[in-house]
């Protein structure tokens, strides 16, 4: 197949789900073709049948903000048309799903290109439910051809929010590559991080507020009560500041570590010995399925899609949101009984592969395809129950 993908170059971890499927997808022979305003972030080297196709912006001062959706419109159409695509699969629905539905209508009659937008989180969950968008990401997502969410949860709140049809939604989660997450990395920044050989303790996000970093700060400060430790954050985000502040009040700063962004967070969070991760909401949680491959015990909330992820008691400790007693108390125990800790990493690891690692994800997404071309082909829609629907 000759496959094009709409995903934000940036860190987080639609981008990552997104430009690690096209190079799974590229290493099973499909050709895939990545249309976006800068190259992915973790496109870092030459692949075979992997390509790039940066959308063009002009400054004209008409326009005090650039059309970009228009921009990426055209792009993904001349890419289409060009290079033959057979499917174009959008990640994350505002705007990608709208500009994937001009294009396409820009391509008819002459070509009959099927979209499939996966729905990520936040494209759901908050930018699709403000009032000012609501109505363009309802609109968008009834019109592609296929639709997946990387959850049950978000399924559901996508059922409930945007009153989408369940069978039109196929729940395909999110994917790593086992062989780059894993256990034992080299080089492992074990002594940077922790060079007095505490524990490490991390949590890893894009500091929005649904993240909870005061919480973060606030579990750790009654860790190290009881264990000696250091918090190493990675990431970036508007929450940073109240984290350090935080910190401060607790007098816990000179042992808190901020990183900032990183590519290469799994040789990262191969060091830590647990991660944190005190959400509010997440709607499928990549970074405890990260850790959990890597073989860092997550203790993180009950919230959202982490419950299809981590197994409480199994794979990982799950606790209601704001629960920091029980979660610090959990983090002791993890860090103080050997042996718990290493059936926790077992069990999470197993989990890890078999459930999330590329080969048990990729397949579905190439049978899915093939689903949406044939129905394509015919003029119908996979799970179609929306009348009217062009």
């Amino acid at each position: 197949m000759r496959i094009g993908i709409t995903c934000y170059p940036t860190y987080g971890g639609s981008g990552a789900v997104a430009t690690e499927l096209g190079l799974k997808l590229a290493e099973r022979g499909h050709e895939v073709h990545f249309v976006s305003y800068a190259q992915p972030f973790r496109l870092g080297h030459f692949r075979e049948r992997v390509f790039f196709h940066e959308v063009e912006m002009e400054d004209y001062p008409l326009f005090e903000h650039p059309p970009y959706s228009l921009a990426l419109s055209v792009a993904m159409h001349d890419t289409a048309v060009r290079e033959k695509l057979d499917l174009m699969h959008v990640h994350y629905a505002i705007p990608h799903a709208t500009s994937a539905w001009v294009a396409r209508k820009m391509l008819a009659p002459e070509r009959n290109l099927p979209v499939v937008t996966t729905l990520h989180g936040t494209d759901i969950t908050l930018v699709g439910l403000h009032p000012s968008f609501h109505a363009i990401t309802r609109f968008s997502i009834l019109r592609s051809q296929g639709l997946t969410a990387v959850s049950e949860y978000l399924k559901e709140e996508t059922v409930r929010g945007f009153q989408v049809p369940a069978e039109r939604i196929e729940v395909i989660p999110n994917f790593i590559d086992t062989d780059v997450w894993r256990p034992g990395k080299e080089p492992c920044h074990r002594s940077t991080l922790a060079p007095e050989g505490e524990k490490i303790v991390m949590h890893v996000s894009n500091f929005r507020p649904v993240k909870h970093v005061e919480d973060v700060v606030e579990v750790f400060e009654r860790i190290v009560r009881k264990v000696d430790a250091r918090l190493v954050f990675v990431g970036d985000g508007p929450e940073r500041p109240r984290a350090a502040e935080r910190a401060e009040e607790l007098g816990v700063r000179p042992r808190v570590l901020f990183l900032g962004k990183h590519a290469s967070v799994d040789e990262l969070i191969a060091c830590a010995d647990l991660l944190l991760l005190p959400s509010s909401n997440e709607s499928f949680g990549l970074a405890a399925l990260e850790a959990m491959a890597c073989g860092a015990p997550v203790v993180a909330s009950d919230v959202g899609g982490i419950p299809e992820v981590v197994t409480h008691g199994e794979s990982g400790f799950l606790f209601e949101p704001g629960s920091l007693d029980e979660m610090a108390a959990a983090g002791i125990e993890l860090l103080q009984d050997p042996r718990l800790k290493a059936r926790i990493v077992e069990a999470a690891r197993t989990a890890a592969v078999s459930r999330f690692g590329a080969d048990a994800i990729v397949p579905r997404y190439e049978a899915y395809y093939e689903r949406v071309i044939a129905a394509n082909g015919s003029g119908a829609r996979i799970g179609d129950a929306v009348k009217g629907i062009a």
